[in-house]
């Protein structure tokens, strides 16, 4: 209580305040509110085939979701609990790791900023790996703070097992131990450390924890690191220049962390990096301990934008430590401006989930879902079909899943690589000779007249293939989506190679 009195009273306002605790409602208010995201499918469908390790990611997200839909039943409110409480762990996480730094007043400001931004309303109502990331990233740094400020030994070990679950979290963990490593070696007051066994054996329990991660890979001939690796790898080699990659980059950023916390964010990096540009040595430690664990990660993404898509999460844990720097730059003025803005976009936000006045033309939307699973499980019953499947990569797929009670398949039927569909055992060979629905998104659909001619990859694979009027989704009497639906008749099952992971 003595927090949320001087939360207004001093740091913001009460206007502005006000304001904050809307944005905080409107994301909980929208835990009841707003459908399932593909990505909250997808990875419930992980959490229901429990496994060492998964494709595209490790298996944090996986685990978080099979304990609150155990508990909870197998529901979307379930999965946005689960994000939701686990953010709000890590929120005041941040606040506890800004007091190491700060006095009480500047750390209220750093966690007034991390509140409004896009980025914790993104963590708490979407499923994705970055949830639990964030939450053992700001964790792991309290860890490495305590045993190297304090030097208290023992942190040294849960540092590593803080950055081993960061790890099953999400590749970019290992930007964990090369902050280390790195702040190690320009402190002059801590390079000492370098020279003991304890940050070394951080590292070797961080792998040891990981270790189950590791497994997986190997007894899946390195899939997931490949695919994470060597295929965007391949794909950036093409070094074709695309500007508007870098745009996009820097209009997700701001969107992200709201455009005052962004700007405050790169300018605080940027004066304390200037001020000391000549005398580096004299920075002071704990500047140099937050620069350590943002720029490596904003800088790696950030040359990799011009050949190179980066997606709009790929950067968020550079900003844990990234906001804690500019909470100690933002005055009072702009921290209100960025609150306002926080408040208007929210609005938008909450109205959006409501009314969905401006329908999304992608299938990353969380609206049409439910009434999608139960057309197309009347359309099988009422074609005697023997099951269902969809290829858009997993989306389409993950949805009905959730929803049905019959399995849903991906697009390695039809002999494309389908992600974790790939990865849970499926006896394709069960399904020879079998008639299905193919189900097939149409996000930009412009009329809701039916297709002419059946997509040639599914014609390949089945004796025949016949269109069905396709499903319109409607919303507030408006059609809104629109699913190409297909009866296909006698499956003709042919084994694939192994998954391809580069062309």
């Amino acid at each position: 209580m003595d927090l949320i009195k001087r939360f207004k009273s001093t740091a913001l306002g009460k206007t502005a305040f006000y304001m904050l605790i809307t944005v905080i409602l409107i994301r909980f208010l929208s835990i009841f509110f707003m459908g399932p995201m593909p990505q909250d499918a997808y990875y419930f469908f992980y959490s229901q085939h429990p496994a060492l390790s998964y494709f595209d990611h490790p298996p944090a997200i996986a685990y978080l979701l099979r304990i609150f839909t155990s508990v909870l039943g197998k529901n979307v409110l379930a999965i946005k609990l689960a994000d939701s409480l686990l953010t709000l762990m890590t929120c005041i996480a941040v606040y506890r790791l800004a007091i190491r730094f700060f006095p009480k007043f500047e750390a209220e400001k750093i966690i007034i900023l991390f509140l409004s931004t896009l980025m914790v309303s993104i963590l708490s109502l979407v499923s994705t790996p970055d949830t639990p990331l964030l939450f053992f990233w700001t964790l792991s740094l309290i860890a490495l703070q305590e045993a190297i400020f304090n030097g208290k030994r023992f942190y040294w070990i849960l540092a590593g097992v803080l950055m081993g679950l960061a790890f099953h979290s999400k590749y970019t963990a290992v930007f964990l131990p090369a902050g280390m490593i790195l702040f190690l070696l320009l402190s002059d007051a801590n390079r000492k450390y370098l020279l003991t066994m304890w940050p070394w054996l951080s590292c070797l329990i961080m792998v040891a924890v990981a270790s189950p991660v590791i497994i997986w890979n190997v007894n899946n001939h390195f899939a997931s690191f490949a695919f994470q690796g060597t295929q965007r790898m391949h794909e950036a080699a093409a070094f074709t220049l695309k500007p508007k990659f870098v745009l996009g980059l820097f209009g997700h950023q701001l969107a992200l962390l709201i455009p005052v916390l962004f700007i405050a964010v790169l300018y605080s990096a940027f004066k304390l990096i200037r001020t000391y540009s000549n005398r580096w040595s004299q920075m002071p430690t704990t500047g140099v301990f937050l620069l350590c664990f943002f720029l490596p990660i904003f800088l790696t993404f950030l040359l990799l934008s011009p050949i190179y898509w980066i997606k709009i999460n790929w950067m968020m844990p550079a900003y844990i430590t990234g906001t804690i720097l500019a909470g100690s730059f933002i005055g009072k003025k702009w921290l209100r401006i960025q609150v306002i803005i926080s408040f208007i976009v929210h609005l938008g936000l909450l109205a959006e989930i409501l009314f969905y006045p401006f329908p999304i033309k992608s299938d990353d939307t969380w609206v049409g879902w439910r009434p999608l699973s139960d057309q197309v499980e009347m359309i099988r019953k009422q074609q005697h079909a023997d099951f269902i499947f969809s290829a858009d990569s997993y989306k389409t797929s993950a949805e009905l899943n959730l929803y049905s009670e019959n399995f849903v398949y991906g697009q390695n039927v039809i002999g494309e690589n389908a992600l974790q569909f790939d990865f849970i055992g499926t006896d394709l060979s069960a399904l020879n000779g079998k008639d299905a629905v193919f189900v097939d998104s149409d996000p930009q659909f412009k009329s809701e007249k039916m297709d002419t001619v059946p997509p040639s990859a599914v014609l390949a694979y089945f004796k025949s293939v016949k269109q069905l009027k396709p499903v319109i989704i409607n919303h507030g009497g408006h059609p809104i989506r629109k699913f190409h639906v297909y009866i296909c008749r006698g499956y003709k099952y042919a084994k694939r190679d192994n998954y391809r992971i580069a062309p």
